[in-house]
C-alpha cells in the first residue's frame, strides 16, 4: 500500500503542494488525474525519493520514504517523467545493471530479463544499443528497467505520452496485468479515456490539492456528473474557487 499524508512543498515563490492526501491499495490501480501544474509530478517525486516534502510523508508499506529512502525504493518500480537511457547499453544490459543495483542474483537477473523481453515484446531489439531508439522502444526499456527487480508497488508518471495507438495498447494491457497480479499500480495521466478504462480508484488534483479520491462512480456522484470530463472539470473548479 501507497500512503502519502499531508505533503506540503513549495519551490521559492511557488506552492507545488499544498496538504496533498491519497492512498493507492494492493491489486488496484490508482489514477493521478490533474492537469499540467496541478502537483501530479511533484507528490510522486516525493514518492520515491527524488524531493523532499516540506511537511507531511509517504510510506510505501510503512516505510516512510525521507526516513529510509533506501528501503522504501526497493519496494518501488519507478517510471519517472524523464526517460534517461544510457544509449550504449541495449534493453538486456540496462535490465542487468538495474537487477544489480537492486542486489539481485546473476540467476533471477537473467530469468527476469527473459521474462520480460517476452512480456513487453522486445526480442526485435533486445540487443540492439538503444541509440536511435523510438519513443515507443525507449518506453519499453524503462518500463522493463522499473521492473526488473519484481516490485509489488509501480509508479508511473503519464506511461503513455507520446506513444504511438500500438504501444499505448501494449502499455495499457500491462498495466491491468499488473493488477492481475496483485500490485499496487499508481500513474499520473490527463487522459480521461486512459483513467477511466484502467483505474480502480482516482485521486483528481487541482492548485497543488486534492479535489477528490474515489471509483470513478464515486467520482461521478459527488460531481453530480455524467461523465468523467465532466466530474473533472466540476471538482477542479470547485478547488480553484475555494
Amino acid at each position: 500500500m501507497i500512503e502519502v499524508a499531508g505533503l506540503k512543498k513549495s519551490f521559492g515563490e511557488v506552492t507545488a503542494l499544498r496538504n496533498v492526501s491519497f492512498t493507492a491499495s494492493d491489486a488496484k490501480v490508482t489514477g493521478l488525474l490533474g492537469h499540467n501544474g496541478a502537483g501530479k509530478s511533484t507528490s510522486l517525486r516525493i514518492l520515491y525519493g527524488l524531493v523532499q516534502p516540506d511537511l507531511g510523508f509517504a510510506k510505501i508499506d510503512g516505510t516512510n520514504v525521507s526516513e529510509d529512502r533506501v528501503l522504501a525504493q526497493s519496494k518501488l518500480g519507478v517510471l519517472p517523467d524523464g526517460q534517461g537511457l544510457y544509449q550504449r547499453l541495449t534493453p538486456r544490459e540496462h535490465m542487468r545493471y538495474f537487477g544489480r543495483l537492486h542486489g539481485l542474483t546473476e540467476d533471477i537477473i537473467e530469468a527476469r530479463t527473459t521474462e520480460l523481453i517476452h512480456l513487453l515484446d522486445m526480442a526485435a531489439i533486445a540487443d540492439r544499443r538503444t541509440q536511435g531508439f523510438s519513443q515507443g522502444e525507449r518506453m519499453k526499456v524503462c518500463l522493463a528497467r522499473a521492473l526488473v527487480h519484481n516490485p509489488k508497488h509501480i509508479v508511473l508518471d503519464e506511461p503513455t505520452n507520446g506513444l504511438d495507438v500500438m504501444t499505448t495498447r501494449k502499455v495499457r494491457e500491462l498495466i491491468a496485468e499488473l493488477r492481475m497480479q496483485g500490485l499496487c499500480v499508481l500513474f499520473s495521466s490527463h487522459l480521461m479515456y486512459e483513467v477511466s478504462k484502467l483505474c480502480d480508484e482516482i485521486v483528481i488534483m487541482a492548485e497543488g490539492r486534492v479535489a477528490v479520491q474515489g471509483t470513478p462512480a464515486e467520482i461521478l456522484e459527488s460531481a453530480k456528473e455524467r461523465t468523467l470530463e465532466d466530474a473533472f472539470v466540476t471538482l477542479s473548479e470547485r478547488v480553484v474557487l475555494s
